[in-house]
């Protein structure tokens, strides 16, 4: 690769709204950048592209073709599932991530869902209108809960969900782990106790996920788990949609067989407007469009991550290659 490559950015709004500044990557090499990038037109923008970057944008062998000068493949995210991983391979062609650059912002969007799931603010907030009808000012329309005390269950006790944890533990909760398939349960190193799956439903008052996506933990909330759960239980999902069997949890919530859910990721993104979770009869139910990453800080973080790995590559150093 050249000394200063070619680059491609394919999805630049997917991180950029007008406050991020893009001057040390440019210094790098030339950047072509597209606000977004439609299927048809990937194959025309990439054609001299060294390095290409994409956080949604799916970069499979045709498009690696129309790029006879790709050496590298930045994912502009953590996730790799919009990549053809097999195909760069035999292609030689480098494909690199950013991690845990979104830690502290999706630890405050699970408490943002889950204190308005508990509190009702955005509930009482949007019906100001109504509080002259009252004859008093307080109204006790919308039940409130405390978590302090509550069990809170997080499913992947990783950077995020350890963070998750520590919040718990600062607002009074007992913080439980969901033991892997094949594990033993028990204590971990981390001092948090992992349940069997049947125990970790049955006394969490909050389930949280933050387990990665596989075959084993695709729908792992769905009928059966959540019928271990309490009725007074909410669940929290900012890790990826599909962990969640969605008309599963939407019959749940309608039934009341659950407190509320709060939910950053649904499957598929964008969801269409028949989407079982999209009914605005669902009681109980708050869903943000995949902002918990978004903070203004966590977009820097996640250049600045973008950019050491270009520089480390160009260095001919390995730094968060995932192929």
């Amino acid at each position: 690769m050249s000394d200063s490559p070619s680059i491609v950015f394919l999805d630049r709004d997917t991180l950029d709204a007008g406050d991020i500044d893009f001057t040390v990557l440019e210094s790098i090499g030339p950047v072509s950048y597209h606000a977004l990038t439609h299927p048809d037109e990937r194959a025309g923008r990439v054609g001299d592209a060294e390095v290409i970057l994409s956080n949604k944008v799916v970069i499979d062998g045709s498009v690696m073709d129309a790029a006879p000068k790709l050496k590298l493949i930045q994912v502009v995210a953590t996730g790799i599932n919009n990549v053809d991983l097999a195909a760069a391979r035999e292609r030689g062609i480098a494909v690199c991530n950013v991690s845990g650059y979104s830690t502290p912002s999706v630890t405050q969007h699970v408490f943002a869902l889950l204190l308005n799931l508990a509190s009702h603010v955005d509930t009482y907030a949007s019906e100001a209108p109504r509080w002259a009808e009252s004859p008093i000012f307080t109204r006790l329309d919308h039940p409130i809960t405390e978590i302090s005390g509550r069990v809170l269950g997080i499913a992947g006790l990783g950077a995020i969900g350890k963070s998750v944890a520590r919040v718990a533990e600062a607002f009074g909760m007992r913080v439980i782990g969901l033991a892997r398939e094949g594990s033993e349960p028990g204590t971990g190193s981390d001092g948090y106790e992992r349940l069997p799956r049947e125990r970790f439903f049955a006394e969490a008052d909050v389930v949280s996920l933050h387990c990665p996506l596989t075959e084993e933990t695709k729908h792992l909330i769905n009928r059966e788990t959540l019928s271990l759960m309490k009725s007074s239980a909410f669940l929290i999902n900012t890790g990826r949609g599909d962990l969640v069997c969605e008309p599963d949890l939407a019959e749940a919530l309608r039934n009341g067989q659950i407190a509320g859910a709060g939910l950053d990721v649904l499957s598929p993104e964008p969801p269409p407007a028949s989407h079982p979770l999209l009914d605005p009869e669902i009681p109980n139910l708050l869903v943000t469009p995949h902002t918990a990453w978004a903070s203004v800080e966590a977009r820097r973080r996640l250049l600045e991550g973008v950019i050491e790995n270009l520089r480390a590559f160009l260095a001919g150093e390995r730094l968060n290659r995932v192929d």
